[in-house]
């Protein structure tokens, strides 16, 4: 388990004083790439093999969203490890350790050369610190687009600000640009994101949004293939 301290302060907040769920995914985030310091094997053994963990799906449950100057705590741990996958929980927790945000997600592990995707061995498995699932409503990494219906916005442009070291499109501004697009009295309390085709600088995303009971999900295209698809409930 691997663990970061946080405090909400005015850029991680939105009008209302609230934490931005652009900001707490930002958090998890952090959190998820600083762990591989506390798995030396895992970390020399991704550095000699040139690879990567790349976000492939996560899942978010919102129990309460804290407020300015809360003090926060983000912990990260893996649960299973495949040859291809890793899975993981990281919780967003309050100053009495109570849950704010609950999270799983899955990684998949890439060589950095050709972007596609590559075992680890299992030596480098057998090494890894294991931690119990931890307890959420877990739902299907599949997000299954409706087959009408939906309605196709104006392209969003890829900026050099969305741009992280992996030279593409940070995981959290495919969420940030969905999130434009919802209504302004859409709370969102559930959130499942499906990465598929990493987008790049200059990429213009294409949004179809579609509205089903109690839930909004955006896929957002880019060059004719599916890039991510959001799901808010």
């Amino acid at each position: 388990m691997y663990s970061l301290n946080y405090k909400v302060t005015t850029s991680t907040c939105d009008s209302e004083g609230r934490l931005k769920l652009y900001s707490a995914l930002q958090m998890m985030q952090d959190c998820s790439e600083m762990w591989i310091d506390s798995e030396p094997v895992v970390k020399q053994y991704f550095a000699e093999q040139n690879m990567a963990q790349l976000l492939a799906f996560r899942q978010v449950e919102i129990i309460r969203v804290p407020v300015y100057k809360e003090e926060l705590t983000v912990t990260t741990s893996v649960y299973g490890m495949k040859p291809m996958f890793g899975f993981r929980n990281t919780f967003i927790c309050d100053a009495q350790g109570k849950p704010c945000y609950k999270t799983w997600s899955m990684g998949a592990f890439v060589d950095l050369a050709n972007g596609k995707l590559k075992r680890v061995d299992d030596a480098t498995i057998a090494s890894m610190t294991l931690e119990p699932e931890l307890e959420m409503n877990y739902r299907d990494r599949r997000i299954i687009l409706p087959k009408q219906g939906g309605e196709t916005l104006e392209p969003i442009k890829v900026l050099r600000a969305d741009i992280d070291y992996n030279k593409h499109m940070n995981n959290a501004n495919y969420v940030r640009m969905a999130m434009e697009l919802l209504p302004d009295d859409f709370e969102v309390k559930g959130l499942r994101v499906e990465y598929r085709v990493a987008a790049k600088l200059g990429d213009s995303l294409i949004p179809t949004i579609y509205r089903t009971d109690g839930a909004i999900v955006v896929a957002l295209t880019v060059g004719g293939e599916v890039a991510a698809i959001i799901e808010f409930t």
